[in-house]
């Protein structure tokens, strides 16, 4: 057998084993470094576009492609698993009593998931390409899970930034594998977006300074999980009852009509108690109740603090006044951004004279 026969039949068994582990979407991008894509990342972090999210400054130099990070690489295996939604993520929208948690959040960590089958599909290589080097990355390395995904040709990022594949949405948890192995690339994707606004038209922060761009210090995912302090008094009412994340730039698009949540991976199934949680009983938190409350969940690393402060902004922003004594409790709070945030909450709950 040639080595492009024996390459072909690498390459459509590792897709179909990749397939076998959960991972709705897969294809293979060459490794080469990209000068458009650090180009745009230079801008971005130049523009002061990554809040304090100063990692990504840190490593910028690694982040403009694979090979800036390991030389040796010659092919990514980008992957994606769907953790499409089964309910309207906007239902709860205004709603007094609830909250709003990202669709994302409200089942297992995924980077236990995520990771445990990339792993196994890069054990399942090795012993295929013994002599193939391989690493694996999800979300915990300088690697440009969406652009490389474009480039293996499994979606292209849309005008909110994150990765749309025709059958599957936006509703997908990216991973990569680097290998020194050289398989045969897929062509990339084309943009489908075409004049479509909805997802800028969406965005309640106006966190979009142009297309294809994200200021994440507009974004209400980035103030909610990343930001640690007092969250900016002006976007403080366009967060809602949004306690984690932000899905609607997301939940608006219309390739989401495609994503059909029979491909979701089980493990990403909705808790109950974090689909429609009650504002009253998150107030109540303290750190043990925090952390019994979503061990295994991605919302733990944030900690009982901001996690807090995000329920109280949501109180603040409710009209509800059966959460005023809730709220008060917290002004005398250890911590001052929660302290803070409850005394703002309980001003936005007194009625005006």
């Amino acid at each position: 057998m040639s080595n492009a026969r024996e390459n072909a039949a690498l390459r459509g068994d590792l897709l179909a084993e990749a397939r076998r582990l959960g991972f709705v979407a897969v294809d293979i991008a060459p490794a080469t470094d990209d000068p458009e894509r650090a180009r745009r990342l230079r801008e971005w972090i130049a523009a002061g576009h990554h809040g304090t999210m100063g990692w990504m400054e840190d490593r910028a130099e690694v982040r403009q492609g694979p090979q800036a990070m390991w030389p040796e690489a010659k092919s990514v295996i980008a992957l994606g698993m769907s953790y499409a939604p089964a309910h309207d993520p906007l239902a709860l929208e205004g709603d007094a009593e609830r909250a709003r948690i990202s669709v994302y959040a409200q089942g297992r960590d995924y980077h236990d998931t995520v990771k445990k089958a990339a792993k196994a599909l890069a054990r399942w290589l090795a012993s295929r390409a013994p002599d193939a080097r391989l690493k694996v990355f999800v979300d915990t390395a300088p690697v440009m899970e969406k652009p490389l995904g474009e480039a293996a040709g499994i979606g292209w990022q849309g005008k909110h930034t994150n990765l749309v594949s025709r059958e599957h949405g936006s509703w997908l948890f990216l991973a990569a594998i680097y290998t020194t192995l050289e398989l045969d690339p897929a062509e990339p994707h084309g943009d489908n977006c075409g004049s479509c606004r909805a997802c800028q038209d969406a965005c309640p922060t106006d966190a979009f300074p142009e297309p294809y761009r994200l200021d994440a210090r507009r974004c209400i995912s980035y103030l909610t999980i990343e930001h640690k302090g007092p969250i900016p008094h002006e976007f403080r009412k366009a967060i809602g009852n949004r306690i984690y994340g932000c899905d609607d730039c997301l939940a608006v698009c219309p390739w989401n009509k495609f994503a059909d949540s029979a491909a979701r991976n089980r493990a990403f199934l909705p808790r109950a108690e974090l689909v429609a949680p009650r504002l009253a009983e998150l107030l109540a938190l303290d750190d043990p109740g925090f952390r019994q409350l979503f061990s295994g969940s991605p919302i733990k690393r944030i900690g009982r603090n901001r996690f807090v402060r995000n329920c109280l902004i949501a109180a603040g922003n409710s009209g509800n006044p059966a959460l005023a004594g809730a709220v008060r409790a917290l002004a005398d709070d250890p911590d001052p951004v929660v302290a803070e945030a409850a005394e703002w909450a309980a001003r936005e709950l007194t009625p005006a004279p």
